[in-house]
């Protein structure tokens, strides 16, 4: 049979949509037409397409709800293609090995449809409004239409299917993978993978060595040419497999309208999306921020997993990162659900909340004294480093690079603090934790005979052993400086307050040469590193501040060191400049390294993908294209100290800019245009009522009034900046005088041609 051609296909397959189908749901009412609000368009505006069949986890398109991960892509044969299955529960128990072997990520399996034609050609978009995948196929033999989407409150994969004549036999299939870690490193020779699947009608069963399991169970119901598959994941552990638990979840489903389960789904993501709202004129750049808030929403829940390296997207070549990477990657990821006013996506604060008990077995057993913790990698989801791993202990062969892993993901929680200004995170969270993290270090520390304390031989993360390494120094000055303010907001009297500022106050300085801050003592940046672990003072811990002009030479010539030496750097290594270049004010060379990562190329084989996934080597990962998000946050809003600063790095490229509901540390959220080149309006409204000093940088003599219009009264700090005394739940307008912009967000128009859509298009 010849093949349709793509108009024949495409009018035929309209003419089948159908409303309140047992087996379908209704298309979205509106999209990226008239109809839509500014939300809606721009996020229509950043779908990705396909023009071109995937073939891998690199390009195709993803769907996820913070458990279940699915992702479309070609199989070899030309008539296969293959929807890969995931859940970021799915992992072993074998906790006598470590971590990314025996509490490793397993790989499921995935979906086949196979058609009755070669594919010839697709069309596809992932619409992000409504988290859903819809398409196209064309085949010799016909074709078929598809809806797919992973249900946001139910652990199901929805695919809605039509065929015309000639691929009426398309059928679905299930191929599982081997339960097996993919970790090539450090495997012991006693290893076996778990046993074979048990294959029934619609599910397959898969036992673990340790007890309990997983099933994958799938079924479809059909209405003439219209076709519904459910498919599910259950994992169980120690006595259950799921089977009952997969089996039923998939009935209930399929009992249910497709029309009222979707409803739901399309609720959710389209409240997520009115949180915030950001929009500049390069549409490649806003494109991507869009993506990467629904490739977060789809990847983590503050109730899911913490991100695993893949999120929970297992790709089928699998590689060596089966399980959470603490040691930089997870720290990274997370910061711009925070900006991006998305707490609900915050997972390290509850991991911490709800496992910390479990940190102790990462602190090498000479040290366990019940006061002390620390953190190891790779871990599995429940912070247990797994087998005999261990931080290792400072000043022996043991030593390792994960000392600071603890206290830097503490980091995050003080963010999400900072950000929310909800107490109970320092009181439940933060402050005993890092009370026993900051412990960890005191073991260790000397004091010498210069009068200082110091720090024998760790390793700077990747790099070299130092003593006095840089990168421990960092933290530790942090971690004791946090308790200390925290003891005093919280009204605590702690004991160990006066021990914590005898570290503050006689830890050795960073040791520096003329290039700046170097590794540790004796030990220089001598060549390309893609961490940028020995300059964690400048950004994130921001120790040293480019308000204070007696930091300012300091930092730049740290930072202009490191980057000087680019052939090693990865993907977090040019977001992470180009954010401390925003943080220095030099918005231009900030866009410049955010470019560099987002334009595609490869450096030190590591590149961006089509989908905005990210690869290293053959090795595939998510953090990096998630903390370039942070550093277009850091362009449009930054925070700290108490100073709330308005497009405070923004390229003169950029002569327009809006944004809305962003949020800062002292719980503020923040609406602003920029046109022309300036500052036109900036709205901030106080959720915690904490001090604010705010960098508007609207030109000229300025109104500041309330939501009814009338002045608050503020005042004069310096050029451009002003205080205002905002109580909680109240909010201030800041205009030009005599001036009544509108206020509602806009999708600022580009100067140029708008590139290609992300994807394969």
């Amino acid at each position: 049979m010849t093949a349709l051609s793509r108009r024949t296909f495409l009018g035929a397959s309209a003419a089948l949509a159908v409303v309140a189908s047992p087996v379908a749901w209704a298309a979205p009412q509106t999209g990226a037409g008239t109809g839509a609000d500014t939300y809606e368009r721009t996020a229509a505006d950043a779908a990705m397409r396909w023009r071109r069949l995937p073939d891998s986890w690199q390009n195709g398109p993803f769907l996820g709800n913070g458990f279940l991960g699915a992702q479309l892509y070609r199989a070899a044969a030309d008539n296969v293609l293959k929807v890969m299955l995931s859940h970021g529960h799915v992992q072993d128990q074998r906790v006598q090995w470590e971590a990314g072997i025996g509490l490793s990520r397993l790989p499921i399996g995935f979906l086949t449809l196979t058609t009755a034609g070669a594919i010839t050609a697709v069309d596809w978009r992932l619409d992000l409004w409504n988290a859903e995948l819809t398409g196209t196929i064309t085949t010799t033999r016909g074709g078929l239409t598809f809806t797919a989407l992973v249900h946001n409150d139910r652990d199901v994969l929805l695919v809605s299917l039509t065929t015309t004549a000639g691929e009426e036999s398309a059928a679905w299939g299930f191929t599982p993978l081997p339960s097996h870690t993919t970790r090539k490193v450090r495997v012991p020779t006693d290893y076996t993978g778990n046993p074979d699947p048990t294959i029934g009608a619609g599910f397959v069963e898969q036992t673990m060595h340790a007890g309990g399991g997983y099933t994958t169970a799938w079924q479809e119901k059909r209405a003439g040419t219209r076709r519904l598959l459910v498919a599910t994941i259950a994992y169980g552990y120690p006595d259950s497999t799921g089977r009952e638990e997969a089996l039923r979840t998939v009935r209930h489903t399929l009992a249910l309208s497709p029309d009222v389960l979707v409803a739901a789904h399309r609720r959710w993501w389209n409240r997520y999306y009115r949180k915030s709202f950001v929009s500049v004129p390069d549409k490649l750049v806003q494109r991507f921020y869009w993506i990467q808030l629904y490739k977060m929403a789809a990847a983590t829940r503050e109730n899911a997993p913490v991100l695993a390296e893949w999120g929970p997207w297992f790709p089928e070549v699998g590689n060596s990162w089966t399980a959470v990477w603490w040691n930089l990657n997870v720290q990274v990821a997370y910061p711009m659900v925070n900006g991006s006013n998305h707490p609900e996506l915050d997972a390290v604060t509850p991991t911490f909340r709800r496992y910390h008990r479990n940190l102790e077995q990462s602190v090498p057993p000479a040290y366990r004294d019940g006061d002390t913790y620390a953190l190891s990698h790779p871990g599995d989801r429940t912070l247990r480093p797994g087998g005999t791993r261990s931080v290792g202990i400072p000043g022996t062969g043991t030593k390792t690079d994960q000392t600071g892993n603890l206290i830097w993901g503490l980091h995050n929680v003080w963010l999400a603090y900072r950000h929310s200004m909800d107490e109970r995170v320092l009181r439940d969270v933060l402050f005993p934790i890092l009370a026993k993290a900051v412990n960890f270090y005191r073991h260790f520390l000397v004091k010498g005979s210069d009068g200082y304390l110091h720090l024998p031989l760790t390793r700077s993360p990747e790099y070299a052993d130092a003593a006095d390494c840089t990168y421990d120094l960092s933290l530790i000055r942090w971690g004791c400086s946090t308790l200390i303010d925290t003891a005093l907001r919280l009204r605590i009297n702690d004991p160990r307050l006066p021990v914590w500022r005898d570290i503050l106050a006689t830890l050795v300085p960073y040791h520096r040469t003329a290039q700046g801050v170097i590794i540790g003592d004796g030990v220089p940046l001598a060549e390309s590193h893609r961490h940028f672990s020995h300059l964690l003072w400048l950004y994130p811990l921001r120790e040293y501040q480019w308000e204070r002009p007696a930091d300012r030479a300091l930092m730049r010539t740290s930072y202009d060191h490191w980057s000087s030496l680019r052939v090693n750097w990865h993907g977090y290594s040019f977001a992470a400049a180009s954010t401390m270049c925003s943080l220095m004010d030099s918005p231009d060379e900030a866009l410049a390294n955010l470019m560099g990562f987002l334009d595609g190329s490869i450096v030190h084989e590591t590149q961006l993908t089509p989908n905005t996934m990210y690869r290293e080597g053959s090795n595939l990962a998510i953090e990096s294209p998630l903390t370039a998000a942070q550093s277009v946050l850091d362009m449009l809003i930054q925070s700290g100290d108490g100073v709330v600063k308005v497009f405070p790095s923004v390229s003169k490229t950029w002569q327009d800019a809006s944004v809305e509901s962003l949020r800062t540390q002292g719980a503020f959220l923040v609406d602003a245009s920029r046109r022309n080149g300036s500052t036109e309006w900036v709205r901030v409204h106080s959720e915690a009522g904490e001090p604010l000093v705010l960098q508007h940088g609207v030109p000229g003599e300025i109104d500041v009034r309330d939501g009814r219009g009338r002045p608050v009264p503020w005042r004069q700090v310096s050029p451009n900046r002003i205080s205002i005394r905002l109580r909680r739940g109240e909010s201030a307008l800041i205009t030009r005088r005599g001036t009544r912009p509108a206020l509602a967000p806009r999708d600022v128009p580009s100067p140029t041609a708008p590139p290609p859509p992300w994807g394969l298009p």
